[in-house]
């Protein structure tokens, strides 16, 4: 806000309103940022929900039959456990006799702790490779997981096939991970399998580089001997069979604990379990067959037998394996926690499985058991915590954001389909041969015009007046204009020569005030109040006072129109004031319980208007305030849809926001001021039970989280069915087309104005969404607005110059 100068150039201090709209500016900028952050907010929440589901970013590409040419045949011949110490690739064999029992694609709410349960019983733990996204989703079951004695490792965040992605995705995939488990149960890992592995055999060409740039980085990759092939759900006895390693051998067995229905693999692990330990076998984690492998290598080493540096026929020593219990090795561990990998034995957590090598709740059995998790520190633990919050509230908010979408689009056709059978039935019964309001209304009344700074408008509204068929006497009220706007008035007056035009000037006080002020300057019983832009057809005043034949009737609503129409913006307008505002009307005039007179055009007893207090400052949407003033008092207002007005819309983006925003915001102002007409008894108390429920379902409530429908359309295009999303936006665009052109046919309008319709949905909604929006954290936040003045060109003439 610039400050103003005097004309002998020395600045003046701003007036109270030029202040007031300063401090209005101030505050208006944080709101409408403040919105846009909402917008945002939930928009990063459905791409992060998608994220984790993989409909972001997800890949479902699986490689198979690649040459694996250039994979050692040491590798592809050795056991399931790769590591690189000191950059050498390595494999270890599971020892006879042992298993360690894999589960693989969790967890899962329904399958994991039911798996876990069975382990508890047996006493004997699992390794589970975790899917990141499913861990940021399920926090609690790792956690118990972790703490019951198991062992966790790295599934991907995603559960994409490594080989096919580029290193900064291979990298990413593996840190989310690292997070959700530090998020989760405080602990990160070395240990790592990929999806869609198997046995070693099975690495290409594709995959070995992902397994060399992993080990270098300290991750161990773990594979299977032995595939229960549980997923293909071919029974119990199957699963158990397939499950059974053969000839003693000792394997790392594969389950799944999620991915998919696992009732059969419940059923089989109990039997599983028991079978093998009757045979002989122990259970221990894929950092326990290590420990083992490396006792056997020292054992062996003492004896002289210098087995350690060759690899044993059967698969059962381990390929160059020198004695430590590290998975990672000397490198850096993953995701840079503390430098060098720590040995196994300092870096286990949790609680050993109960009774495991009879050292029930040992420290050193949970260390060797867990030698591959490292304890999370620093950065890594809080942004894991924040993952976790994360992705909690996307769990909480997208569940109720679908419901509300829901809601939304069940109240949007509902409203649609009310709107129009109730449009239709007011139509008929208003326009039939026989229908009256009672005796003809032939009296004079008083129109009264506010203006302020109306230069450009005010000629062509006297101009409009001065051809009413109705014999009328009019009253401009100058709000202190300073563009001569009274002058003007006067000028036009004497030349049209109207002697039936009063021009009263005032201080600048606002809309309300001047037409207070003209209500008191009134001389007859029925008063109409328009804007000092609107122009008026000849006939407008005569049929917008016929339904005061009815005593009933307190105030009449008018049928504005848009004349400015042939912009962009106004052919928007237009179609909104047509399908919107009249529609609108047409049902809440049957309903009884209509919320706005126009300030354009509208008509009321001069005796109500006193009646109920004039026209009240407390809102910015006065017309609003008085209406349901009004319904209170006892009064019926009703539409009149062939009392035409044609008035001057926004012509930009910036006035139309102004005025929308204020709009909005007004008759908030008016709901609140009225909420106890909810527990108004009688007549007077049919807007609260019926209007007011209405207004705020329809105009604030249903808008409001109307973007939700667009949003999930927007992201259903682009990251889950483009064709699908479509059609369905085609399909409510239809609806919409259809709704219109029935209001079009109703109004008698021409239906060229529709081609700009799916134009209107794709920008002027949004917008329109984005007030409704800022009015809400205005109110929320207690702000306060001044009645603002939109700039007029003036370009809506006489009613013979506005074309259809």
């Amino acid at each position: 806000m610039t400050t103003p100068t005097s004309s002998r150039g020395r600045r003046r201090a701003p007036s109270r309103i030029e202040r007031a709209a300063g401090r209005a500016a101030a505050l208006q900028k944080p709101r409408v940022i403040l919105a846009l952050l909402l917008l945002l907010a939930l928009t990063c929440v459905m791409l992060l929900d998608g994220y984790l589901r993989a409909e972001v970013g997800g890949d479902n590409r699986v490689r198979s039959g690649a040459s694996s040419s250039k994979v050692p045949d040491k590798i592809l011949d050795g056991g399931p456990i790769l590591t690189f110490r000191g950059g050498q690739a390595t494999t270890v064999s599971v020892p006879s006799k042992t298993i360690a029992l894999t589960f693989d694609d969790g967890p899962n709410p329904t399958w994991t702790p039911q798996v876990l349960k069975i382990l508890q019983e047996n006493d004997i733990p699992g390794t589970f490779f975790l899917v990141g996204s499913m861990v940021s989703r399920y926090p609690s079951i790792v956690k118990s997981m972790v703490e019951q004695g198991n062992e966790v490792g790295i599934h991907t965040f995603t559960h994409v096939d490594l080989s096919y992605q580029s290193d900064a995705r291979v990298n990413r995939e593996m840190q989310q991970t690292q997070l959700a488990l530090a998020g989760a149960a405080g602990i990160t890992t070395t240990l790592f399998r990929a999806p869609y592995s198997s046995e070693t055999d099975a690495i290409d060409n594709y995959s070995w580089p992902v397994y060399q740039k992993l080990g270098k980085e300290g991750y161990t990759s773990v594979f299977v001997d032995t595939d229960s092939d549980d997923w293909k759900k071919p029974g119990v006895s199957k699963i158990i069979k397939w499950a059974t390693p053969k000839k003693n051998k000792g394997a790392a067995v594969l389950f799944h604990d999620a991915g998919g229905e696992r009732s059969q693999t419940i059923k089989a692990l109990p039997t599983y379990i028991k079978k093998m330990k009757a045979k002989g076998y122990t259970f221990t984690t894929v950092s326990g067959v290590i420990q083992k492998r490396n006792a056997a290598n020292r054992e062996a080493a003492a004896a002289g037998n210098g087995t350690s540096g060759t690899s044993g026929t059967g698969g059962q020593t381990a390929t160059g394996v020198t004695e430590a219990g590290s998975l990672a090795g000397t490198g850096t561990a993953p995701t840079g926690e503390g430098g060098t990998a720590p040995n196994g034995e300092s870096g286990g957590t949790g609680t050993a499985p109960n009774g495991q090598n009879g050292q029930n709740g040992s420290t050193s059995t949970t260390a060797r058991l867990q030698a591959a998790h490292r304890t999370a520190t620093g950065m890594t633990l809080y942004e894991g915590k924040a993952l976790i919050v994360a992705v909690t509230i996307a769990e909480w908010a997208l569940p109720v954001l679908s419901y509300l979408l829901l809601v939304v689009g069940i109240a949007v056709m509902g409203r649609f389909g009310m709107m129009l059978l109730i449009a239709r039935r007011h139509y008929r019964q208003r326009n039939k041969r026989r229908f009256s309001w009672g005796p003809t209304v032939t009296g004079p009344v008083s129109v009264i015009v506010p203006a302020y700074n109306e230069k450009e408008c005010i000629a062509n509204t006297l101009e409009s007046l001065a051809q009413s068929t109705h014999p009328i006497e009019i009253i401009v009220v100058d709000d202190g204009s300073t563009d001569g706007t009274s002058e003007i008035a006067r000028a036009a007056a004497d030349k049209l020569g109207m002697t039936n035009v009063r021009v009263v000037r005032q201080k600048n006080a606002g809309k309300p005030a001047a037409l207070n002020n003209g209500v008191r300057n009134a001389t007859y019983d029925i008063v109409i109040m328009m804007d000092g832009d609107t122009v008026f057809e000849p006939d407008a005043v005569h049929q917008l006072v016929q339904p005061f034949a009815d005593p009933e009737v307190g105030a009449v609503a008018g049928n504005a129109k848009v004349g400015n129409r042939n912009t962009i913006i106004g052919a928007w307008q237009h179609i909104e004031y047509v399908m919107g505002f009249n529609l609108d009307r047409r049902m809440y005039d049957l309903l009884r319980c209509m919320p706005t007179i126009p300030g354009a055009i509208g008509a009321f007893r001069r005796d109500a208007v006193l009646q109920v207090g004039g026209m009240s400052e407390d809102t910015l949407a006065e017309d609003t305030d008085i209406t349901i003033a009004m319904h209170r008092a006892g009064w019926r207002v009703v539409y009149q849809e062939h009392a035409k007005a044609w008035t001057e819309a926004p012509g930009s983006l910036k006035q139309l926001w102004s005025q929308r925003y204020r709009w909005s915001y007004g008759t908030m102002q008016a709901l609140w001021k009225h909420r106890k007409s909810l527990t108004d008894k009688g007549p007077s108390g049919r807007f609260g039970r019926v209007g007011m429920p209405l207004v705020v379902l329809f105009q604030i409530v249903t808008p409001v989280f109307a973007p939700l429908i667009d949003v999930f359309t927007v992201y259903s295009m682009i990251f889950v069915d483009f064709e699908a999303a479509l059609l369905a936006w085609f399909a409510v665009l239809g609806i919409q087309l259809a709704c219109a052109a029935y209001a079009f046919r109703l109004d008698k309008e021409q239906y060229r104005y529709l081609l700009m319709m799916p134009l209107q949905q794709l920008a002027y909604r949004q917008m329109m969404y984005l007030v409704l929006i800022h009015s809400c954290i205005t109110a929320l936040t207690g702000g306060r607005l001044r009645w603002q003045k939109l700039k007029r060109t003036g370009e809506v003439g006489t009613p013979a110059g506005v074309s259809g």
